[in-house]
């Protein structure tokens, strides 16, 4: 048989010498979310994580695992790469931080058809980054190289984050009574749900990405900014034992994460009037003529956390918060009735001729 009769795996598409590099690549990334419990080091067939050595006695372990969504065809198509991997951290370590977890160790999958140069090397510093931010170890993950299954150029990210949590002291929301108040943490644009519309308003109305907006970058700058990562800032609080519930908004917005929380016979009441709509929600509003229940239901409209408080401490965590650097606002409050949100506003609230509302039951 001629030599070039001869297959191999790098003639089927798949380069292993590109995936060794990478990993020699990354190698200085991860050593880089170093953390107790973690020793950093990447390319055994798993990583080890020591609850003890991360101060731990009795933990309960939480779990969680997430994506980006469509938001990375945002970046694909615009060569923005670098924040993708914010945004995967962001989706998972928020998600335990509401638990009362504090996010000890990540692993990602980075799929793709090719590896092109220098691509998942910006993905991957972008979740190292994210670490780093949530205090959480990146430990290992896994790169697939897959020809046929992906178009020329496309990837797909999924994170995976365990966190932990000491017995006694998980939130589950079982505390929360009517008379409490919903404090909103400010969110850092669309996060990562929602792009399957914001890209359909863009292709239907041919917006120019590069046009300024807001005086702080280009609508795209503005679109693709990474999601907030709210564990740092939260975390101190959490384990002071006063927050009564966290509800992390994400697909479904308002209306349906915050009944995620809360117990049987009581209602969030969320009043759109107590903070000023973002000029990028109040753009894509516009731009599609969104009704506000809508809005409610799809975006994070502007609060990307919610914490669920007593009405005597409501002051004492809105100084401690933004002393730790967040947008704290006063949202609603709790009542009495059936498990679920309502989202209203005044005539002028997000656009509204008249007064509306939004009602979701659990």
């Amino acid at each position: 048989m001629s030599i070039d009769n001869r297959y191999t795996y790098e003639k089927a598409g798949v380069s292993i010498d590109a995936g060794n590099a990478l990993v020699r690549a990354i190698g200085p990334l991860v050593k880089a979310t170093r953390r107790p419990g973690a020793d950093g080091e990447i390319g055994g067939f798993g990583g080890f994580f020591d609850p003890k050595a991360a101060g731990y006695n009795d933990p309960l372990l939480v779990a969680g695992n997430d994506g980006v969504g469509t938001k990375l065809k945002l970046a694909i198509e615009h060569d923005r790469h670098d924040g993708v991997g914010i945004d995967l951290v962001a989706m998972c370590v928020n998600d335990l931080i509401v638990q009362g977890a504090e996010p000890l160790f990540f692993l990602d999958y980075f799929a793709t058809g090719k590896l092109e140069n220098g691509v998942a090397e910006r993905v991957i510093a972008g979740i190292a980054q994210g670490c780093t931010s949530a205090g959480c170890a990146l430990i290992g993950g896994e790169t697939a190289e897959m020809p046929g299954m992906y178009a020329p150029g496309d990837y797909d990210l999924a994170g995976f984050c365990v966190g932990a949590v000491e017995r006694g002291e998980q939130l589950t929301g079982e505390r929360v009574a009517p008379g409490h108040v919903l404090l909103g943490l400010a969110s850092s644009g669309v996060h990562s749900n929602g792009f399957s519309l914001v890209r359909r308003l863009a292709a239907d109305k041919a917006w120019d990405l590069n046009a300024e907006f807001g005086g702080a970058g280009t609508l795209l700058d503005a679109l693709i900014e990474p999601t907030r990562i709210y564990v740092k800032s939260l975390l101190p609080v959490v384990r002071g034992g006063k927050i009564d519930a966290l509800a992390h908004i994400t697909g479904g917005g308002l209306l349906e994460n915050i009944p995620r929380v809360l117990p049987e016979g009581t209602h969030a009441v969320v009043d759109a009037d107590d903070w000023e709509q973002p000029a990028l929600m109040a753009f894509l509003q516009a731009q599609g003529n969104i009704e506000p229940a809508e809005m409610a239901r799809t975006f994070n409209c502007g609060i990307g956390m919610i914490l669920a408080v007593q009405p005597e401490l409501a002051g004492e965590f809105v100084a401690e918060l933004e002393e730790a650097g967040e947008q704290v606002v006063h949202v609603g409050e709790i009542s009495a009735g059936g498990r679920g949100c309502t989202v209203r506003g005044a005539a002028g609230t997000w656009g509204a001729e008249e007064p509306w509302e939004a009602v979701f039951t659990a």
